[in-house]
């Protein structure tokens, strides 16, 4: 991944509630993660790009959220927590679902030739958070956020990511909406979130 190894790493304890964080407290890597300032090359229909490397580091699992739509209600499931996994975040430098999903190939490409994991999304053992925003042709500063967490299929990944970015564009064109920073949670049976 073309990243700075750092040769002297902690754990930390990042405290913040959420549903399925059971304990108030992620240990995460906050403050010395294993890797930073890398990158992955990628090549789409466009061309070939380099997609930025934040970070690479180890941090704990939180559970799982299961909606049930049925009930209007949500359920806890606390087998993953606290599992170690490694997280990897890249950059804002994605222009298209093509390259996010070129991005996730490599990656996953990588992991796998390394014996890092299996990868398979369909499984858990690879998952990605989508964070979207758009701007205006030729400005400089990001949009507002808008995150899907625990995404599991490059498909329902494309998907998400066409849906949310017109709702964006939309939003900014009509002045129906205000956009605001959130987490918005797929859903790919309805293909919206």
């Amino acid at each position: 991944t073309n990243c700075e190894i750092t040769r002297h790493t902690t754990f930390d304890k990042k405290n913040y509630f959420y549903p399925d964080l059971s304990t108030g407290f992620q240990i995460t890597q906050l403050f010395a993660p294993i890797c930073r300032n890398g990158y992955v090359e990628v090549e789409t229909s466009q061309g070939k790009r380099r997609i930025g490397i934040k970070q690479i580091h180890i941090e704990e699992d939180a559970g799982k959220l299961v909606h049930e739509p049925w009930a209007d209600s949500s359920l806890v499931d606390y087998n993953r927590a606290s599992v170690p996994l490694i997280e990897i975040v890249s950059h804002p430098d994605f222009r298209s679902a093509e390259e996010v999903t070129a991005y996730l190939e490599k990656l996953r490409s990588l992991l796998v030739f390394a014996g890092v994991s299996d990868c398979k999304m369909e499984e858990g053992s690879m998952r990605a958070d989508i964070n979207l925003s758009v701007r205006e042709t030729g400005t400089e500063a990001l949009g507002v956020r808008t995150e899907m967490k625990n995404m599991n299929s490059l498909k329902a990944i494309t998907r998400a990511i066409a849906y949310e970015t017109e709702r964006h564009i939309d939003a900014l064109e009509t002045k129906c909406e205000e956009l605001i920073q959130e987490t918005r949670r797929w859903d790919d049976g309805k293909n919206m979130s």
